[in-house]
């Protein structure tokens, strides 16, 4: 199964520091080369969409000292290595690779291209020339189940789901974390696609959730065939990643939007000024303005606008955590006691449901 968004182990720290080998900041007159490799097309909405939202903040940040180039539609395996490579050989001094299926490849060509800075999305690997980035998408989709909590007239939610993995069961959980601190009865059910992009099995997904009595969807998946669904038949959905409003606006509450522009920027500007350290991991959330729930239905009612700004500020400053105690596994287990928050390497690994959330994890617990 190809796995892209998510690591199934990182290395101790999220922030381990190495030098790079030698600064960028004497490329003088010519503008800085950057190349970026996408896993799907660009479109108009989702996961890749959102990259190069990040890629075009990026030249618009430095105008006339950055050039950038895109590959989009790469597959994960041998042919993202024969594009990263390419990428180095063309001169690039920075790439970014978009995907979790492009790790290995990015590491092998990392270890062959030493003075060019590699920059990998969602992977664990890491060389002194090569680190990794990622967002704290939970935060959106809590945020956004706070919404489906208090507008959900059942209490039944769905949610389509990409790869049975850490990223996306993480995902799921707080969004049911999020509904049930609104309406403690709610519950989510969830159908996987196995698949990042698959508008035709996203949309029977939807459709079938529907079909089971869910009046708000949410996904892990990168088309909007989810909120377009929603829209034929009446019912809620969010978009994710990007603002999805152009393709259902009756349905969409708001979208979880991702700004990886932020990182790139960062990236960048230390690199040009000889700062900038490569191995490091970071996973940034809400607090670096890296994810944020967006675009808010004008249609919300005035008392759900608000709850949703007191609980992002409860993020914001670690007074309402997302995966604070007591949480319960499905089972009723509990996981995180009263008074405590779930550590950071236990939500990269975490392979169970938390209570509300019905069926089972293929391959979980």
């Amino acid at each position: 199964m190809s796995t892209r968004r998510t690591a199934l182990k990182w290395t101790a720290a999220l922030a381990a520091a190495a030098a790079l080998p030698a600064p960028l900041a004497a490329f003088a007159a010519d503008p800085v080369k950057v190349g970026f490799v996408y896993v799907g097309p660009v479109g108009e909405a989702g996961w890749t969409y959102a990259h190069d939202l990040g890629r075009r903040a990026l030249e618009a940040a430095f105008p006339g000292q950055v050039k950038t180039t895109f590959i989009e539609r790469v597959p994960e395996g041998a042919d993202a290595e024969r594009v990263i490579r390419s990428l180095a050989q063309d001169g690039h001094q920075i790439i970014f690779t978009t995907s979790f299926g492009y790790m290995d490849a990015t590491l092998k060509v990392a270890r062959q291209f030493p003075k060019v800075v590699f920059q990998h999305a969602t992977g664990f690997k890491t060389a002194a020339n090569m680190g990794t980035y990622d967002v704290r998408t939970y935060e959106g989709a809590y945020l956004a189940g706070v919404l489906a909590g208090k507008m959900s007239k059942s209490g039944n939610l769905g949610v389509v789901g990409s790869h049975p993995i850490p990223e996306v069961i993480r995902n799921i959980n707080a969004y049911t974390i999020g509904a049930r601190s609104v309406n403690p009865t709610a519950t989510t059910r969830v159908i996987w696609v196995n698949s990042w992009f698959d508008p035709g099995k996203e949309r029977q997904a939807a459709l079938t959730l529907i079909a089971q009595g869910a009046d708000v969807l949410m996904q892990n998946t990168d088309s909007p065939a989810v909120l377009q669904a929603a829209q034929e038949k009446g019912v809620y959905a969010f978009g994710w990643d990007s603002d999805m409003t152009a393709f259902g606006p009756k349905a969409q509450l708001a979208a979880s939007e991702i700004d990886w522009g932020v990182w790139y920027k960062k990236v960048v500007g230390e690199v040009m000024a000889g700062t900038f350290d490569a191995k490091r991991q970071v996973w940034y959330g809400l607090k670096e303005g890296a994810i944020d729930l967006g675009h808010l239905a004008a249609s919300l009612p005035a008392d759900a606008k608000k709850l949703v700004a007191e609980r992002r500020q409860g993020i914001l400053d670690g007074k309402r955590p997302v995966f604070a105690g007591p949480l319960r596994n499905q089972a009723g287990k509990e996981v995180v006691a009263a008074g405590q928050e779930l550590a950071d390497k236990d939500k990269l690994a975490m392979n169970y449901y938390v209570e509300g959330v019905q069926g089972a994890v293929p391959g979980g617990k």
